[in-house]
């Protein structure tokens, strides 16, 4: 088993990543540095979002890599939606980050959970 990065370190190559394929991306709200819980609202910019947070530990890969999973069904979200379950998140989850994608294409740029 690898060592997991700290959140800090993993949201800042995150940024750098989804800008460097092209999309937008920016940190809307820094977390606990060492492992709080990464959220990202990708909205497609045509009245669409998803949110995508830390996939359950029962899918979680053993080799240290963040995966995440949508916080909602198929569906998609509006983005007043998507900003509602952000903000119960972070009444439950003070340490939390969240990071905003724009993408028309609808690119999270992650690693889902299968």
């Amino acid at each position: 088993m690898s060592a997991r990065l700290t959140s800090e370190f993993w949201v800042a190559a995150y940024l750098r990543r989804v800008m460097a394929e092209g999309g937008f991306a920016a940190l809307r709200k820094r977390g606990a540095a060492e492992a709080g819980a990464i959220f990202v609202k990708l909205d497609l910019l045509d009245g669409r979002a998803r949110l995508y947070g830390p996939a359950p530990q029962s899918l979680a890969a053993d080799d240290g890599a963040r995966r995440f999973a949508r916080t909602h069904g198929d569906a998609d979200l509006t983005p007043a939606e998507a900003e509602e379950r952000l903000a119960r998140e972070a009444r439950f989850d003070s340490d939390l980050w969240i990071v905003e994608i724009e993408d028309r294409a609808g690119r999270a740029f992650l690693d889902l959970a299968e």
